[in-house]
C-alpha cells in the first residue's frame, strides 16, 4: 500500500510542473519521472529506515513522499537548464 501511495503523491506533485516554464530534462515526461523516481527513493528508504515495510501506509508515507516529488523535479530542471545554455 506504501507503495501505491508514494506513486500516487509523486504523480500529483508532477502535475504542477505546468506553472514553471518547460526547461526540465526531457520535458514534461522527464519531470514525470524524476518526480516519481525519487518520491519512490526518498519514501520507501524512509519506510524502511522506520521499521515498516513496502506495504504498511501511515499519514507520514504521504508527507514523506512530497519532498521527495520535488527534490526529484527540482534535479531534472535543473540539468534542463545547465543543457540549455
Amino acid at each position: 500500500m506504501a507503495v501505491l501511495v508514494i506513486f500516487t503523491m509523486g504523480l500529483a506533485i508532477w502535475h504542477f510542473a505546468i506553472l514553471v516554464p518547460d526547461r526540465f530534462f526531457g520535458g514534461m515526461v522527464g519531470a514525470l519521472f524524476g518526480s516519481v523516481i525519487c518520491a519512490f527513493a526518498i519514501g520507501l528508504m524512509f519506510q524502511f529506515a522506520s521499521g515498516q515495510g513496502a506495504g504498511n501506509a501511515d499519514l507520514m508515507t504521504v508527507f514523506i513522499s512530497v519532498p521527495g516529488a520535488l527534490i526529484g523535479m527540482y534535479v531534472t530542471y535543473q540539468i534542463g537548464v545547465r543543457r540549455e545554455t
